[in-house]
Order: structure tokens, then sequence, then C-alpha cells
């Protein structure tokens, strides 16, 4: 009999999502159920955005939530290693294999040539999806760009014409997918390194991978993922398409609407068990419809079969009220005590605080007001607490969202680095960086008579900070749909004057 093995693949290009956390639950859950095992893979093919930082950030998030794996970057396993950067050689190989037998080929075409030839093929009101002959180069053409020493990519060839492949999901049955959507995918990128579409199916072959349970976003790429393991003959996992995470609106989960990053929810006091508790409501139910239920409560009665399609909705107030159940009815006086201490007054957490106050103390009583916006969630601040001698609220509110896309592609989060990126767009906007860090100060602080906003947004954290700061342009009130518009189009601008 097979052994069930499942895996998780997220990518350390940013902070661990709760989206990853979400589809690890189920595929430890289902292997759990069947006795099987569970894989924790690094998809770090994007060698630009990727970093051992993030990776760091993924795995500690996983093990705090509870979320134990079998095989993994870190504890090793048969079928390492378990970082796509490490098995380079392994993609290239089979690439070739690809060309060699005619099931993929080398495309020479520029980016201006793509942009062109799919503007055409909209202009013409038919897919975008561009196969080999329209990609294809005249002959000489090609050698001359080899001779050059142009660069090139791998696709995969596709079915032109007419057609629909089929794909079987555990939970939706067969879909029909039409061929004429499916574009010539590249393989292998001009540095040598595979796309996901290359690596995710030669890993998942070479690892034993027997059940690929993934979010419903990638159902369009798996006639791709067929055709791959066709060409190879290989056979394919079984696929499960999960429902995707919707903020309250609908709309598919998204940090401009809902904080995402683990890292936000253990900063805010929220309980592993309790998150976790959460992510296996989404769009499961135990038998009993019990709301409130543990791991192992979850492992023992789980059934693939429950999942609704319908698409959860992640709401941190029913995500509060739920930690609010494990905080009173999980345990006494003395371990919320302890629990709380270890959260807010640890050690590592209070000495980067303590420092910052101390000289601004006279007695210790002085410390709860000046370190409270440390040990708090959202602030509760207003309009009121904005009005500025020299700043229009309509600046304010601009500063605040500039501020906000600038930090929100911040990687780098220390002190040092973001004075220098604030202090770059403040000058590019026009204001003086001591007015530029007046809104700033109430959307972190809640006050601009406290330790300075550059240290503080260092020690909350980006997760913490950014959230901050879009409570408080959501109190401003954010920009309209035409100024957005016009918003976006001034921040790209300045976000070039300050890059040159």
């Amino acid at each position: 009999m097979t052994t069930v093995r499942t895996r998780v693949a997220p990518s350390p290009t940013g902070d661990p999502h709760v989206g990853t956390a979400y589809i690890a639950l189920f595929n430890l859950a289902f292997a759990r159920q069947h006795g099987g095992q569970f894989i924790l893979r690094i998809e770090d093919t994007d060698q630009t955005r990727s970093t051992a930082e993030s990776e760091q950030k993924i795995l500690d998030s996983m093990r705090w939530l509870g979320l134990e794996w079998d095989e993994g970057p870190d504890v090793g396993g048969p079928f390492g290693p378990y970082r796509q950067s490490e098995r380079k050689a392994d993609y290239a190989k089979y690439a070739m294999q690809l060309v060699e037998e005619g099931k993929a080929f080398l495309c020479y075409r520029t980016s201006e040539e793509l942009d062109e030839l799919r503007a055409a093929r909209r202009a013409a009101g038919g897919h975008t999806a561009l196969k080999q002959s329209d990609l294809a180069l005249p002959e000489d053409e090609v050698e001359k760009r080899k001779a050059a020493g142009a660069p090139y990519v791998v696709r995969m060839v596709v079915p032109e014409g007419e057609g629909a492949c089929e794909v079987d999901d555990m939970l939706r049955g067969t879909i029909e997918l039409e061929w004429g959507m499916v574009d010539a995918q590249i393989l292998l990128k001009s540095d040598g390194m595979p796309t996901y579409h290359l690596a995710n199916v030669v890993d998942d072959h070479l690892m034993e991978i027997t059940h690929v349970i993934r979010g419903e976003e990638w159902i369009n790429s798996a006639p791709k993922h067929k055709l791959l393991y066709e060409y190879f003959g290989w056979d394919m996992p079984k696929l499960c398409h999960m429902p995707l995470l919707r903020n309250p609106d609908k709309s598919k989960l998204s940090k401009r609407k809902n904080p995402t990053s683990i890292l936000y929810y253990e900063r805010m006091g929220f309980l592993p068990e309790a998150l976790l508790n959460y992510l296996g409501r989404m769009g499961w139910s135990m038998p009993d419809e019990s709301e409130k239920f543990s791991r192992q409560q979850m492992f023992d009665n789980f059934d693939i079969q429950r999942v609704s399609l319908g698409g959860p909705i992640f709401d941190q107030e029913k995500l509060s009220w739920l930690n609010g159940l494990w905080l009173r009815e999980d345990l006494d006086a003395a371990q919320f005590a302890a629990k709380y201490q270890e959260w807010a007054l640890n050690p590592e957490y209070l000495m980067q605080i303590v420092p910052l106050i101390q000289q601004r103390v006279e007695k210790l009583s002085d410390v709860a007001p000046l370190a409270s916006f440390f040990l708090a969630g959202m602030l509760d601040i207003s309009e009121a607490d904005f009005e500025h001698k020299s700043l229009e609220k309509d600046d304010i509110r601009r500063m605040m969202q500039y501020s906000v896309w600038l930090l929100d592609t911040e990687n780098q989060w220390n002190k040092d680095r973001l004075f220098g990126q604030l202090k770059q767009l403040s000058e590019a906007m026009g204001f003086k960086i001591r007015d530029f860090l007046f809104p700033l100060f109430i959307a972190v602080a809640g006050t601009n008579q406290t330790v300075s906003v550059m240290d503080s947004m260092a020690i909350l954290g980006a997760d913490m900070t950014r959230a901050r700061l879009r409570h408080a342009l959501n109190v401003l009130g954010g920009p309209s749909k035409k100024e957005a518009k016009r918003w976006e189009k001034e921040y790209r601008e300045l976000s070039n004057q300050i890059e040159g």
C-alpha cells in the first residue's frame, strides 16, 4: 500500500502568510489521518526576492502554530535537499530532456516582442495565451540571436487549437479547462532557475508526493502540470484545490484589508492553538459542528470531503472571539499570568523597550503610560489626534498612504534603513522630515510625546507597524477611487526619483 505523502511549499519572499498555514494545516491533517508523512519544501526559485531571514520566519511561525513536518530543510530526510535553489541541476536536466524530445523549445523572444504579440491577440479578441507557433522566429534569426549570446528561456509545447483538458479534483470531480487558454509556459528562466511549474512537478515526483492539496488559484495551471507528468511518463499525484480565504467583503484575503502575516497575530497576542483552530474552521467543520477544537481533535475527526467550496471568510472579530474562549477556558489564573508574561514581559522584548524609556521616567509608575503602546494592538485614535499647525488633513492622508506603500515593500526592517527611506520620501513630497513624521508618531504610538518613532517601528516590527498605519489611514479616511488613481501615479513617479 502506498504511503500518503503531502507537502507545503512556501516561497521565502516575505512574511509568513496565514494562507500558507491554512494549506499546511490541511496537508498535515490529511497525512496524519492516513498515517502518512508531511513535507516542508522551500520554493526559493525567485533568487532576487528570496531571503534566509524570510525562510527562518516561515519555519519559526509554522512551529509556533504547532505545524510540525516530517521532512524539511532543517530536519533533513531521504528526499533532500528541500530547498529548490539546491536542486538547480535537476531542473535543467529535465528541461533539456523535454527539449531533446520535442516537448519543449528554446525561446529567444524579447519581452517587448511578447508584449506586442499579446497586444495583437487582445486586439483580435482571442486568448492572450501564446503557443509555439506564435513564438516561432525564422531560423536565421534564431541563429543570429544564438551567436550573439542572446538570453533565452525554455518553454513547454502545449496543444494548439480546440479541445479541453480534463483534470480530476478530490473536491470538485472532473474539471474541464480549455487548451486555448494555456500558454507555452516557461519552464526554465534565462538565469537557469526553474519556474514554479517545472520545479513543482519534478520535486513532487522525486519526493514521491501522493496528494497535492493547494489553493484553488492553481486550478488554471493544472493542465500544464498534467501535461508535464504525461511528457515525463510519471504518475500524477491526486489533486485537491482548497477554497481561497476571503476578506469579509468576499474579496481574496489580502494585506490591504486584513493583516495576513502570522507574525502579526503572534504580536497581537493570539494563542497559536486558537489561530490554528480558526484556520481549521476555514471551509471545514467537525462532525458535531463544534467551533472550538484542538489540533488533535481535528486530526482525529478529519475528512477532506467535509471541506466546503464556498469561500471561507477570515474575520478578525470571530478569531478574537474564539481566542477569548481559549484564554478563558483553557488557562487558569496562574497559566494566564504566565502566558501574558511570556508574550509581553519577556526579557528579550522588555530589553528593547527599557533603554528607550528609562531616561524619561522619574518613578516606576511612569513606565506603564510610556510603554503601553508597545503592549497594545490597534490604538484608540481619532481624526482630532492628527491635527497639526503646518499640515492640512489631505496632506496627512497622502503622507500616510505613501508611507504605507513604501513600507509594504520594505524588507530591511531596521531604524536606520526606515529613517533613510522615509526621509527620501518626505523630501520628494516636499515636506520637512519633522512634519512628515508627526502623523507616523500618532499612528504608531498614539502620541508624539514619546520615544523615537523609528525605534518604536523597529521594536513593534513590520507587521504591527503596517497594521497600525492602515488603521490610522482608515481613521483619517483612505483615498477615494479618483484620489487613489492620482496618488498611485504620483507615488510611482516619486519612487523612481528615490530609487534613482
